[in-house]
């Protein structure tokens, strides 16, 4: 099976959001972002199961929500490649 790799800035968008939700609860941040890992594991053998967010990127991307953070990839791409995760609402650059 294929894995996922991760845009230079992805593994800092995740520490982002451990660090963030660390402030509250280390137990919490671990969760989510295990979470966000998982979620990414699973697109591996099913990629084009995410959705278009047109109102974020014109670019070929699909998303995933892993509680209040999104997960942008494009789902042509092998091995799948993760280019952020961050929170929605936030503004993908």
């Amino acid at each position: 099976m294929t894995e996922a790799a991760f845009h230079p800035d992805a593994p800092t968008d995740l520490d982002e959001i451990r660090g963030s939700i660390a402030e509250y609860s280390l137990e919490a941040a671990d969760r989510v972002v295990n979470e966000i890992l998982d979620r990414i594991e699973a697109l591996v053998p099913f990629p084009h199961q995410g959705f278009r967010r047109p109102n974020l990127t014109s670019r070929p991307l699909r998303f995933v929500l892993v509680r209040e953070y999104l997960i942008a990839y494009p789902p042509e791409k092998q091995p799948l490649w993760v280019v952020r995760s961050f929170a929605d609402g936030a503004t993908l650059v």
